[in-house]
């Protein structure tokens, strides 16, 4: 009797442990789309640069991507979204090392990006713009101007693709000043430390309504044209490569959404009207095209 009990025993264990086994390898099997519907919570990344992703002073997260992300987010039953302040140049890396669900910071998708990251298809489209001294005393006016004047230093936000540009059209890398974030590089640019701050047209606008004593938009300005092509950046909510059905369901939601009354309601007060809806696609884009 007391060796049946003990078999009883560690039966019982056993089955115990195959079921915590069972439990804990159907836990990690949950993919993030799984767990952000089961959960209705999800934390996403941004880097505080308006109007595409930024927090208020009373702490509200905010922005084109989020607002637009939240909405996008409700329809597949996620009501709790958390933001997780990241510099933009570590967004991607703080995204396949888990420590937010998704990136929606207005991001551009770019072929080397798309070596990284899955994208959404784009949520609006924009150019781009410079900020000076008032007057522009150098008279800059595109990336052009900076290939021809040595002496002439340019700011640009890490990570971002204005650096990219800039050496596409002939801007040397000693010109290239390196900012965390929009306001130091105005900063910049107020004390004299460059010469220019270059970021998208409504990054530069909504800076310079804010911040701009002492400073103004270059006008007119010319966008880059590389490889024949007028620059126009694509921006695109960012997630792990894995995430692959969480991708096509946040997709299928957001193209349905993409240019309704709704949706230009809703991006309105961040200065995007019909005209930053975007033309092209994702593989597009990826693609180089």
């Amino acid at each position: 009797m007391r060796n049946v009990k003990s078999w009883s025993r560690l039966a019982a264990v056993a089955l115990t442990a195959i079921g915590l086994t069972l439990t804990a390898a159907s836990a990690s099997a949950e993919t993030t789309l799984e767990r952000v519907k089961r959960t209705g919570e999800i934390r996403i990344g941004f880097a505080n640069e308006a109007p595409f992703g930024y927090q208020t002073p009373d702490g509200k997260l905010t922005g084109e991507a989020p607002e637009v992300g939240k909405a996008v987010l409700k329809q597949l039953g996620v009501t709790k979204v958390e933001g997780v302040l990241t510099e933009f140049g570590a967004l991607i890396p703080g995204l396949r090392a888990g420590r937010f669900d998704m990136i929606a910071a207005g991001m551009y998708i770019t072929p080397p990006r798309c070596k990284q990251v899955q994208f959404s298809e784009p949520s609006y489209s924009i150019g781009e713009a410079f900020a000076v001294a008032a007057g522009n005393p150098k008279k800059l006016q595109g990336y052009e101007d900076f290939a021809q004047n040595s002496s002439a230093k340019l700011g640009v936000m890490a990570g971002a693709v204005e650096a990219g540009y800039a050496r596409k059209m002939g801007v040397a890398e000693s010109q290239l000043v390196v900012f965390p974030d929009g306001p130091s590089a105005l900063a910049g640019v107020r004390t004299g430390r460059v010469d220019a701050y270059a970021g998208t047209a409504l990054t530069i606008q909504d800076l310079l309504s804010k911040n701009g004593d002492g400073l103004e938009r270059a006008e007119p300005f010319k966008d880059p044209v590389i490889d024949g092509e007028s620059i126009r950046g694509y921006g695109a909510f960012g997630f792990r490569p894995e995430d692959k059905d969480f991708l096509e369901a946040f997709n299928k939601v957001l193209v349905a959404y993409r240019g309704t009354d709704e949706h230009l309601a809703l991006v309105e007060p961040f200065g995007f009207t019909k005209t930053e809806m975007p033309e092209k696609t994702t593989a597009q884009l990826c693609a180089g095209k």
